[in-house]
């Protein structure tokens, strides 16, 4: 299990910008099974990457789990926290080019909109 996460979102559905002004959300409308597994691992204080999926491609913040309640094994209430914007937002092509993301599910599964991160990862998003 990741200590790290990466999240994706329409940003013309819920933004950086929105999550900025709410502070805290339910992570909620993911239906991909994988997505909900890894969902419903998650614990209080994991991190993850804020990205923007659509046009944009672009991982643009951080956030992190207040709680998680998966009685519900299909639909899990995930709380989350923003945490802050990247320093340098990172597109999906200067991510297909780092080599710390070559076996990555991220560049391996397009569609998944919640990817596990390792923590040489974690730490390249925030370089």
């Amino acid at each position: 299990m990741s200590d790290y996460f990466l999240f994706k979102t329409e940003p013309t559905v819920y933004s950086f910008d929105d999550f900025l002004r709410d502070k805290e959300t339910v992570w909620d409308g993911v239906t991909n099974p994988t997505a909900v597994k890894h969902l419903r691992e998650l614990k209080k204080g994991t991190k993850w990457i804020f990205y923007h999926t659509g046009d944009e491609r672009t991982a643009v913040g951080t956030g992190s789990v207040v709680s998680v309640d998966a009685s519900d094994p299909k639909v899990p209430i995930v709380k989350v926290k923003v945490g802050q914007k990247l320093k340098s937002p990172k597109s999906l092509d200067a991510i297909k080019a780092a080599s710390v993301f070559h076996d990555s599910p991220l560049v391996k599964i397009g569609r998944l909109s919640v990817v596990p991160l390792t923590e040489a990862q974690w730490d390249w998003f925030l370089g």
